[in-house]
């Protein structure tokens, strides 16, 4: 029955808002004040699909007649919006999203969790695909640990449906048999034959469970923040040997919500509880103001990126006032920038003014070769 109930609600969410922006309209703002009120301008793009399957996306950027371009391509990520109970913060944190996609003209935007956080989740997920199919930009979003509270819940299925249901959102469920729902590669190709960058995007979980960590190796009475599983880190693994075989090598990033092991290698507090390089990796921007909010099991998925070679980058959010970019063992390990305001902030915590937060996305630059680059881009410049 969960198809034909999916289909029930999901209509019935886009019938109930169609109503209540009627009714918004009509009496001038005065009803209906739940409705998100930031119109971003239409973009457009030039990224095509050209193939898809269960757990697969192929886009290319095309000319005019359709034929595939081998040009730079431009990502936006951010993490976090936590879009919840402040209509006021929602619409500010939308807005300036909006304000760097109109200056950066992205060719992909991705987010890492923890966006739609509303008391009406699927209303508002559909609220949130409306805003970004009007910018006319391809999108994919991973959940984070907040968006529910169970690896398969239907409330977390039907998040996800909603969120599929838009034409330019790449997300898909995926393989069924892997944990959560949201494992999914996006592939960039430069041409018919070769990728120019592969984007691996998995459900990191919530916390663990006695059931998972038995399956998975891990203490069966480990509580903390969740971990990849076995079976996720194989996918992966065979995903990217199996596009070899017809692509040939290419280079990939890795993006989920929650931090590897591994970042927790990049600093570590000194005498007087600040976060200071560990000498480990190499930092090349941002800091790190609170603890790496990993799982305190290591399932060995940076091993896995190690013996394969082709992940050149992770890129996680839930910890939102951390957001260096730093190369550990010849992987770039980076926090995406957290863009919401309804958490806790550098002024929360710090009593830092705002035109010092760190709120804003992350650019990566990624050249006709695959290499990467990374870049801040930051909301206090809109304030």
């Amino acid at each position: 029955m969960r198809p034909v109930t999916t289909f029930i609600r999901h209509n019935s969410i886009k019938a109930l808002l169609a109503a209540e922006k009627g009714a918004k309209a009509i009496s001038k703002g005065n009803l209906c004040s739940n409705l998100f009120d930031v119109e971003p301008k239409y973009i457009g793009t030039d990224v095509r699909i050209i193939k898809e399957t269960e757990d697969s996306t192929f886009i290319a950027k095309c000319d005019i007649n359709g034929r595939i371009v081998d040009k730079p391509f431009k990502i936006l990520v951010t993490t976090d919006l936590h879009l919840c109970d402040d209509m006021e913060l929602i619409n500010k944190t939308l807005a300036l999203l909006a304000r760097h996609v109109e200056a950066e003209k992205p060719d992909l935007i991705l987010f890492t969790g923890d966006v739609v956080l509303t008391d009406h989740q699927q209303v508002d997920c559909i609220q949130f695909g409306r805003f970004m199919e009007k910018m006319g930009i391809y999108w994919a979003y991973v959940f984070g640990n907040h968006e529910a509270r169970a690896e398969k819940e239907y409330h977390k299925y039907l998040m996800l449906k909603n969120l599929t249901s838009f034409p330019h959102c790449l997300s898909k469920f995926g393989d069924p048999s892997l944990f959560g729902y949201g494992n999914f590669f996006i592939n960039i190709l430069s041409s018919e034959t070769s990728i120019q960058q592969s984007i691996v995007m998995l459900d990191s979980g919530r916390n663990t469970s006695p059931t998972h960590n038995v399956e998975n190796d891990a203490p069966a009475e480990l509580k903390c923040y969740d971990f990849l599983k076995k079976g996720q880190i194989e996918w992966y693994k065979n995903n990217i040997l199996n596009l070899e075989k017809e692509y040939g090598k290419f280079k990939s990033i890795m993006m989920m919500h929650i931090a590897l092991c591994e970042y927790q290698e990049v600093m570590e507090l000194d005498e007087n509880e600040n976060y200071v390089p560990t000498g480990k990796a190499e930092i090349l921007y941002g800091g790190m103001y609170e603890s790496i909010g990993c799982s305190e099991f290591n399932s060995g998925m940076f091993k896995a990126i190690k013996e394969l070679g082709s992940t050149q980058a992770v890129v996680v959010g839930h910890d939102h006032i951390n957001d260096f970019c730093a190369k550990y063992d010849g992987v770039y390990l980076v926090y995406a920038q957290c863009g919401g305001y309804n958490t806790y902030t550098m002024g929360s915590n710090f009593g830092w003014d705002e035109k010092d937060w760190m709120q804003g996305v992350t650019m990566i630059d990624v050249a006709e070769d695959g290499e990467i680059v990374f870049r801040q881009r930051f909301n206090r410049d809109y304030l």
